[in-house]
């Protein structure tokens, strides 16, 4: 009986991770197509901030979501990109193809990722934003993608002509994965031989944007130490870089220690004040 009760409940996650469904579009957003693979439309959503004008060129805030480069949609993300444009500038969330909804690989992922921000800054005009003052952020596996967009060197799997014209103004990493390698990191085995290839940790140039990372010390998922591994070398190669501890934090924080979606909104915005990424109040 217990053996068909866990039968039935494996069925019904199957069944839920089936049933996820790519959003076309968001209220009060503008959506754009920027990648086409096969039979898959690939598309973003822009999130204005209110009285912005034509021809005003905004700082941006592109923002990916996580999922384990399994599940996830841009309604994961969606939420931050809405936050951006309170704060005066272009909020903007991607979508990138995950196995559960396109049968493919984290390469695929990181090579959408890569394509989206190089969509971004090809068509700042159009998108009322500043190519060169775009933050990207992202959670979990979002924020591996995040990295991925800071770093010049071409992953396997990706397009070189998708190299960012500029790169990132900031990173804003939420529980990232930051080492896929065979020795320590997450989700190694789905990036077989290439766990290191795409491991940005190890892949990291000498030159990084200014990063902020929030990791809860207790997060079973990817390992706390995978972001104090990262802020090592991130500033024994000159760069700026803050982790923030979250003491007895898991994997999503927030959720168990909800004081701490303020505390992360209130960090972000005072690190993107300390980039000049802000408008003035």
């Amino acid at each position: 009986m217990k053996c068909f009760a866990v039968a039935l409940m494996s069925l019904a996650i199957a069944a839920t991770h089936a049933a996820e469904s790519t959003p076309d579009s968001f209220p009060g957003a503008e959506t754009f197509e920027f990648r086409q693979v096969k039979d898959a439309a690939l598309r973003l959503h822009v999130f204005k901030p209110e009285g912005m004008q034509p021809g005003e060129r905004r700082a941006a805030f592109v923002f990916f979501f996580g999922g384990g480069w399994n599940r996830g949609t841009p309604e994961r993300s969606a939420g931050w990109a809405r936050m951006a444009a309170q704060w005066g500038l272009v909020g903007i969330a991607p979508d990138y193809r995950t196995r559960d909804r396109f049968d493919t690989t984290p390469l695929d992922a990181v090579a959408d990722a890569r394509a989206a921000f190089h969509w971004i800054q090809a068509h700042a005009v159009e998108l009322g934003l500043d190519p060169a003052r775009i933050v990207v952020g992202g959670s979990s596996a979002g924020g591996h993608l995040a990295l991925w967009t800071a770093i010049p060197a071409t992953p396997p799997g990706s397009d070189p002509q998708h190299t960012a014209t500029h790169p990132p103004a900031a990173l804003v990493l939420l529980s990232a994965v930051s080492d896929t390698s065979s020795l320590a990191g997450y989700g190694r085995i789905r990036f077989g031989d290439h766990a290191a290839a795409l491991s940005p940790l190890h892949q990291l140039p000498r030159r990084m944007p200014p990063t902020l990372a929030f990791h809860g010390d207790a997060d079973p998922t990817v390992p706390y130490s995978q972001a104090v591994a990262l802020q090592d070398k991130l500033v024994a190669s000159g760069n700026s870089g803050e982790l923030v501890t979250v003491p007895g934090g898991s994997h999503g924080f927030s959720t168990d220690l909800p004081e701490w979606k303020d505390k992360v909104r209130v960090k972000v915005q005072e690190f993107l004040r300390a980039q000049a990424l802000l408008p003035p109040s």
